[in-house]
């Protein structure tokens, strides 16, 4: 038999990798697509979960660093923030963007056209802070766990390597899909609840056998603080350093698309997403608030203070001392194996995350390319970054902790200032939302204030973010630019009759007063410039400047009669993209070839190029003639076009 040829044997090769590496991108059509995969609400809860409970590991440290005895009462703060500010905040920002934008969405609607774009750039800037530093940090914070563990071998002593480790195996996971990624979290979230839950239990009961230990916790905080308003005054000024036990909203919001509804679901009402979602919400906030008190006290009670300063056996991991101190060498191995486990996949939420996030903005707004909608291209790029990041910052979790902090803050921020505004909009139960932002704005600038190296790196995530958006955004600007043309009745009519003539003429016009004389003249104009005759039956196209910020759009066409003369109607964000397309389309409707009419620009072209990016129009005629060429490869079957 004779072997297949080499060149056939690589393009099948070929052919299934393009078709493994962009499986599922047709389902990222538009803002509102779905997910290939959804899955209940308690499954896709772990998968946030593994985020917002695996700060476990580190917040009742946080939390004793930054308040000392005081720690218990700032963790409270803490918990009624969450259930009474956080909590409902989220549950409207889940009714209002039901696929995950969040508030970028939210504030997007607040701000037309361009501002709206800049909004969603400067946010997606902070989210892609907060979701790849939660990656990093998660990881190095694993890393140094592993390292630190006695039992751990001397050839792992080296943080920046296992981390970049832990981030690839991260990334292999998700390029399997979410569903894997799922599996792993649910198991992870249900062993390392399980064990804290034991830790938790377990000191509860010796503080409960020795209430000396309360005892004495007691009376060093009213020697340090002295009377109960002034405890809880200083708690009021400490708790924003222990925010990061609110990071699980934002990714709770963000893996909406996720969370399975009901079977009378609808893509304008999805009641049974955003219920389950409200219940994924809500679970996960009393699970963690429930653990943060438990952790607080024990660790505030138990261990003795000097072991929390840095280099400390309780130093950024006071649970798994706790574990080790009361339950011996093989517990605390075991703890340690699932804290470093759930701290690795911690970044698996942030990771969904941006990947709901970047398709159903960036490539909408023509901001990068269409490739860019698919899953697994990006878990490249971002495990890319991901790993670019950690060699940055030599896989150091505190010079990762502001910029973490400050992403997540901001986006809380923003949340409730888009849910505030919504409300007073409404004019109901708008004063609480309101007092819920004012909390967020303090929280967000004390920690800036304290923490400014959070807010330069977010900085550089947003540049990067709107320079590559510029930059792709001008290399698609040429592109066709419409997902659809719908004509009316009249303007079906219009262009069936002209296809009954020799050829079919279209006249570009730009609108003026609509009047009779109006196109009497422009006839005038194009019968003297282009030679047309008095027999040839022409169409005039207007096309006007809609939201310019919009990369895409459906062209919708109606027909209007003005005295003898056939006018078609439209708006589009590109003008000369929406006359490629039209052309294009009577082309393949009619099967011949239209002929396009135009007259000379006066002006700098240079500052036309620059007009048609930022607002859609400029000189038309070689813009067109571009969008053409680059849609039609073959010259015979493009639309003529003529200038004069």
């Amino acid at each position: 038999m004779r072997g297949v040829p080499a060149t056939s044997s690589q393009s099948f090769w070929q052919r299934r990798l393009h078709d493994w590496m962009y499986e599922g991108s047709e389902h990222h059509a538009g803002p509102e697509a779905r997910q290939t995969h959804t899955d209940a609400w308690w499954k896709v809860m772990c998968l946030t979960g593994v985020d917002y409970f695996s700060t476990l590991a580190y917040q009742p440290g946080i939390a004793f660093t930054a308040a000392g005895t005081l720690s218990p009462i700032a963790t409270m703060v803490l918990v009624l923030l969450t259930l009474f500010g956080a909590l409902p905040m989220y549950n409207r920002v889940a009714e209002m963007s039901p696929y995950g934008q969040g508030s970028i969405l939210m504030l997007e609607n607040l701000f037309p056209r361009w501002k709206g774009k800049v909004v969603v750039l400067c946010l997606l800037g902070f989210a892609a802070t907060s979701f790849v530093i939660t990656i990093t940090l998660s990881a190095a914070d694993a890393a140094a766990h592993l390292i630190e563990n006695p039992l751990a071998p001397s050839s792992l002593h080296h943080p920046v390597a296992v981390t970049v480790l832990l981030l690839l195996v991260l990334g292999a996971i998700f390029l399997k899909g979410f569903r894997d990624a799922i599996t792993v979290a649910v198991v992870l979230v249900a062993v390392y609840l399980t064990l804290n839950v034991v830790v938790i239990i377990n000191g509860l009961e010796a503080i409960a056998e020795h209430p000396e230990t309360l005892a004495t916790w007691k009376a060093s905080l009213f020697q340090q603080h002295g009377h109960p308003l002034m405890m809880g005054a200083m708690a009021l000024l400490v708790f924003p350093k222990l925010a990061l036990g609110l990071s699980g909203f934002e990714t709770g919001v963000a893996v909406m698309p996720l969370v399975r509804g009901d079977r009378a679901d609808t893509e304008d009402a999805p009641a049974g997403r955003i219920r389950n979602t409200k219940k994924l919400l809500a679970t996960a906030a009393l699970i963690m608030s429930v653990m943060l008190i438990g952790s607080s006290v024990v660790t505030a009670v138990l261990i003795p203070p000097e072991a929390f300063q840095t280099g400390g056996p309780a130093d950024g991991r006071a649970l798994a001392y706790l574990a080790h101190e009361r339950f011996g060498a093989v517990f605390g191995t075991v703890y340690d194996v699932s804290t470093i486990a759930i701290l690795w996949f911690a970044g698996a939420s942030a990771l969904a995350g941006l990947l709901n996030l970047v398709p159903r903005y960036l490539p909408q707004y023509g901001m990068a390319p269409e490739w860019a909608r698919a899953n697994r291209p990006l878990v490249i790029i971002i495990t890319g970054i991901n790993i670019l990041v950690t060699l940055v910052f030599r896989a150091d979790v505190e010079a990762q902790g502001g910029a973490y902090a400050t992403g997540v803050l901001v986006l809380m921020s923003s949340a409730a200032l888009a849910v505030a505004i919504s409300a007073w909009r409404r004019v109901v139960g708008w004063m609480p939302f309101f007092t819920i932002a004012a909390v967020f704005f303090y929280t967000t600038i004390t920690n800036m204030v304290e923490r400014p190296e959070g807010i330069k790196i977010a900085s550089l995530f947003i540049l990067a973010i709107v320079i590559s958006s510029l930059v792709s955004r001008t290399l698609r600007s040429t592109e066709l630019r419409v997902h659809g043309i719908v004509l009316d009745p009249t303007a079906t009519a219009f262009i069936e009759e002209a296809d009954r003539t020799e050829s079919i003429r279209i006249i570009a016009n730009r609108p003026d007063d609509g009047s009779i004389r109006e196109y009497e003249d422009k006839v005038r104009e194009a019968r003297n410039s282009h030679h047309l005759s008095m027999d040839d039956s022409v169409l005039f196209l207007e096309v006007r400047p809609g939201d310019a910020s919009q990369f895409t759009d459906v062209l919708k066409v109606e027909g209007t009669q003005v005295g003898p003369y056939r006018v078609l109607r439209c708006q589009s964000p590109a003008i000369p993209n929406a006359i490629a397309a039209l052309l294009l389309h009577i082309r393949d409707w009619t099967g011949h070839l239209p002929h396009v009419y135009f007259g000379w620009t006066e002006g700098n072209p240079i500052t036309y190029v620059l007009k048609f990016l930022a607002f859609g129009e400029g000189d038309t005629a070689p813009v067109t003639r571009e969008v053409l060429r680059k849609s039609e490869p073959n010259p015979l079957r493009r639309p003529r076009v003529h200038v004069g």
